[in-house]
């Protein structure tokens, strides 16, 4: 069993920037990468980022490449997410997950709660 808990969302200006992060505990050796997902109502939901514990993986997502950078502490069990650039779009909630093999969604097994993130005009 893993538990995941997000944490650092809130509400900020376009422009501004954020940073998510993401506490795991249980059997976290069971797993081998985390990843950043965000939700709007009604729509599915969207990959973010992910990165492997061991560092050798990063992955982003175009829409957030060259304003996101997703970083693990091995030592914490966390994961961050720094969020710079932000825009309104970027409004949702983001959630954090652990995958065990390989980055498709359906090898996502654990999720955090979600932190809301909105991001004004």
């Amino acid at each position: 069993q893993v538990q995941l808990v997000e944490s650092g969302g809130g509400l900020v200006q376009a422009g501004g920037s954020l940073r998510l992060s993401c506490a795991a505990s249980g059997r976290t050796f069971s797993t081998y990468a985390m990843g950043w997902f965000r939700q709007v109502p009604g729509k599915e939901r969207e990959f973010i980022a992910a990165v492997s514990w061991s560092g050798d993986n990063i992955y982003y997502a175009d829409s957030v490449k060259g304003r996101f950078t997703i970083s693990s502490d091995n030592a914490k069990n966390t994961v961050y997410l720094q969020m710079n650039s932000l825009k309104p779009e970027d409004t949702a909630v983001y959630y954090c997950a652990a995958t065990a093999s390989g980055y498709v969604l359906s090898e996502y097994h654990y999720w955090g709660q979600g932190t809301q993130v909105t991001v004004s005009s």
